[in-house]
């Protein structure tokens, strides 16, 4: 099997989990019987993440992940994460930022290997097996 799976910091918080988020997308990825994939994480400040919500998908509003997937004959892909959002919610949902960011990283996996969260049926099992990837 062949991951690869890179994550950068281009937002302002320092110190932001960098091998669990990787460990998480890997642990989801052999999990759903993928054999390799090149998938890239940036988080990003709320402002940021907002530009590209606007010009890739007209949302004018800060979200807390955005996935692009990029390879046509293999799993390729681009995950961006807002660290504001993110911080924000894990506030709300009473858990770590680590916890918090490695869903999120998970849920754009998901996205990037053909998963939908478009009605509340997917939604639920989008979040089912987000949590059952991140739990160690």
């Amino acid at each position: 099997m062949a991951f690869l799976i890179k994550v950068f910091n281009s937002s302002s918080m320092e110190f932001l989990p960098i091998s669990k988020v990787e460990r998480a997308v890997i642990k989801a990825l052999k999990a759903e019987r993928k054999k390799q994939a090149e998938i890239n994480i940036i988080y990003l400040d709320n402002d940021e993440i907002r530009k590209i919500n606007k010009k890739y998908l007209s949302h004018d509003y800060v979200t807390d992940v955005i996935s692009f997937q990029l390879g046509e004959n293999r799993i390729e892909g681009e995950i961006y994460i807002g660290t504001g959002k993110a911080k924000e919610q894990a506030v709300e949902f009473k858990v770590s930022m680590t916890k918090e960011l490695m869903r999120l990283a998970v849920h754009g996996a998901l996205h990037i290997i053909g998963y939908n969260d478009n009605s509340v049926e997917k939604r639920k099992q989008m979040f089912y097996l987000e949590t059952k990837y991140i739990e160690n």
